[in-house]
């Protein structure tokens, strides 16, 4: 019989069973895992209590993610995507309970009460998962079984206005088992008008069908309404002004109402000791309603109103079976979404057309139809009695059809075939000591915008070309994983050497969030990240312990020849090395080109390292304290703006009974002054000069406290 190979087939379907957090357990819970992954456990994200899931994933080596306020975040691996910030798709698979999740804000909102484990997979992974996995994937899933039943309720309190109350009931029988949980998340933030809320209701019912057959259902609802504001010109202002207060830096996009939705459907049948069949039906709706852009005249005012509505509907199937040196998954994925835009204008406004257009008149109306048809599989085979062998492969069909309400003429229709693999192996050198390796792909259909309407906004204009091909990666790496005693002390070790390269990157031919007289939308990106990722876990169960996550990434444009910066002409005249803009018989900007190839990818460290220590001082106490500190980085794409890297201290205090228990945690203990976001990209200040003043930066809050407690009957 090939150990491990049902295991390792359904984690790479993303379905996670951690039944303990030994040093055992974790080792062999990655046997035969070509790949570079990290598992995180419901119980320890529990036992953190975070605010947000940067928290949790930061313990992940090759891992960032962008926080601006509230609980939302991009997340990013391996430094695929670091340099967009708005709207724009990760270039991370995130996948809960099997469902494909994609909001209209590009980011992730992760009812973080309701996690049983959190799974990372590294390098391209569209093998598994399709389009945008172009980094890797988060597979997330949600609590059931069992050890939901009985009643829990929590709250908690903290700093700028936290609250938060949650109520949960369960059952569990020889039939089935359930449970039904509501909660309630809010904070008056520390940036001015940056408070949010966030309201869940989510559930799951698992039916026992016979000793061998289930079927579960699981649901969740969430309203989430947030002020997206923090944002401040330059680092005098950041200094002056850290919360904001000036209307003047309104963001772009603002005051957002969230409506997501999310049903799935599960049957599971065992066939045999060595077989599974495995149906998942899902539906996920985002409604999305914002404004955007702040009238010069009052900031305050908005320009547009914006309603997003969004379907995503699915059915994936599997089996997959395993014998004595051979097991074999195969799979089938089919996807039919709809993407609705429907934007108004909120106030009387002259277009670029000089047509005044009133309050409720259509600005932009389209819809985008997109289906999915894929055939996916893997293969596992013991090429030798250490040697374990792994192959997965993918085919995507995927079909765009956009129309637009106002411009007939936009309408397009585009199709995309598009392959994917994975080839990889596990040596096992000894019991306690194996090396992987393995080489992946991801990919990235372009987006109706850049296929066929283009983008128009105050800051840059590009077309659209509806000769684009999808973007992809490459990623290749090597790795060793033991389990071992140092100093007698048990000790879990990865570590993993990589490359990944991406390649016909879309963007626009001015540069990214820049302009130039005749931008286009093309694949004219290239980009490359190195690095070592190593983590390192002692036993949990002792009465000190510890855990070390440290990443080196060097993340690169290896092809990005036509960057333009535009700033403001002084006086009528441009500085030498900038060329006049000429519009109406003046000067109306000045330009200059960038060739940034070779250039450091924005906001990407090349050091992060992540050290937790865990003290027992007596029974049921747990006192954690971390660290996480991160190297300098760049805040731009041309590289001429460099923000210094920060150290932070966080202090957790856990004391847990078997029906209550309490907590209390200061982030930031010593008060570290640092930048939560830091973008450049042009003369933001229009004073004619490209330097920090120009720069858009969103402040720390500083020490932050909080505090709570759980009754469970």
């Amino acid at each position: 019989m090939l150990s491990g190979t049902q295991v390792a087939v359904a984690e790479d379907l993303g379905i996670i069973q951690v039944e303990s957090t030994t040093i055992d357990d974790r080792f062999d819970n990655k046997r035969n895992e070509p790949s570079n992954i990290a598992v995180i456990s419901g119980e320890e994200v529990d036992a953190n209590h975070p605010k947000n899931i940067q928290q949790i994933l930061q313990q992940v080596p090759g891992v960032t993610t962008e926080v601006q306020s509230g609980d939302s975040l991009k997340i990013h691996i391996r430094g695929v995507e670091n340099q967009v910030y708005m709207g724009e798709k990760p270039g991370v698979a995130v996948v809960i309970d099997g469902v494909p999740v994609f909001e209209r804000t590009g980011r992730v909102n992760v009812d973080l009460d309701n996690i049983e484990s959190i799974k990372v997979v590294k390098g391209g992974a569209s093998y598994l998962f399709g389009d945008d996995a172009l980094s890797g994937a988060v597979i997330i899933t949600t609590k059931r079984g069992a050890d939901m039943a009985g009643y829990t309720v929590q709250a908690e309190a903290g700093s700028f206005g936290y609250r938060k109350g949650l109520a949960r009931a369960g059952f569990a029988g020889e039939k089935g088992s359930g449970h039904v949980q509501v909660s309630r998340r809010e904070t008056d933030g520390y940036h001015d008008d940056s408070a949010s809320e966030a309201d869940y209701l989510n559930g799951k019912m698992q039916y026992y069908l016979s000793d061998t057959s289930d079927l579960t259902f699981g649901f969740e609802l969430s309203n989430r309404k947030k002020n997206s504001h923090g944002n401040v010109k330059g680092v005098t202002a950041a200094e002056e002004d850290p919360k904001s207060e000036d209307p003047s830096y309104n963001d772009y996009a603002n005051h957002y109402d969230v409506d997501l939705s999310k049903y799935f459907l599960t049957y599971s049948n065992d066939i045999g000791e060595t077989s599974n069949w495995m149906v998942n039906a899902y539906q996920f709706t985002d409604d999305t309603v914002f404004v955007t852009n702040p009238t010069d005249e009052d900031p305050e005012v908005y320009t547009y109103d914006n309603d997003y509505h969004q379907v995503q509907r699915g059915v994936k199937s599997e089996f997959r079976t395993g014998g004595d040196s051979v097991a074999w998954m195969a799979g089938v994925d089919l996807r039919d979404n709809i993407y609705e835009n429907r934007d108004t204008y909120r106030i009387e406004t002259t277009g670029w057309d000089r047509t005044t257009y009133q309050p409720g008149d259509p600005h932009n109306f389209n819809d985008t139809d997109e289906k999915v048809q894929a055939l996916y599989g893997e293969v596992k085979v013991q090429a030798a009695e250490r040697l374990t062998v792994t192959t997965n492969g993918r085919v995507d069909r995927i079909e765009l059809e956009y129309e637009d309400k106002l411009e007939p003429e936009l309408n397009g229709k585009e199709d995309f075939d598009v392959g994917s693999w994975r080839l990889g192996g596990n040596y096992s050198l000894r019991s306690n000591l194996d090396l992987y390796a393995n080489a992946s792909t991801g990919f990235r259909a372009p987006s109706p915008e850049q296929l066929f309407v283009g983008s128009n906004s105050p800051s840059h204009r590009t077309a659209a070309n509806p000769d684009l091909d999808p973007e992809t990666t490459v990623n290749k790496e090597i790795g060793v994983r033991a389990k071992s005693r140092w100093l007698g002390v048990p000790v879990d070790f990865d570590a993993a050497i990589f490359q990944l390269d991406r390649y016909d990157h879309i963007r626009s031919t001015g540069g990214q969030y820049s302009t130039s007289a005749d931008a286009v939308y093309d694949n004219v990106g290239d980009f490359r990240s190195r690095g070592l990722e190593l983590s390192l876990m002692t036993d949990p169960s002792r009465k000190v312990s510890m855990d070390l996550a440290y990443t080196y990434l060097d993340s690169t444009y290896t092809n990005y020849d036509e960057y333009h910066l535009r700033v403001e002409p002084i006086d009528g005249s441009c500085a030498a090395g900038f060329t006049p803009i000429i519009e109406r018989g003046s000067v109306a900007a000045c330009d200059k080109t960038y060739d940034n190839a070779g250039n450091k990818v924005p906001r990407v460290s090349d050091h992060h390292l992540n050290l937790r220590a865990f003290y027992r001082p007596a029974s049921h106490w747990l006192v954690t304290g971390e660290m996480d500190a991160i190297s300098s980085y760049y805040a731009d794409e041309i590289n001429e703006l460099k923000i210094d890297g920060h150290e932070v201290f966080n202090l957790l205090v856990n004391y847990d009974r078997e029906s209550w228990s309490f907590f209390a945690r200061v982030d930031n203990v010593l008060d570290e002054q640092f930048y939560n976001t830091v973008r450049g990209t042009g003369d933001g200040n229009e004073d004619g000069v490209y330097d920090e003043e120009d720069l858009s930066i969103v402040v720390n809050p500083g020490r932050t406290y909080y505090a709570g407690a759980t009754l469970r009957f």
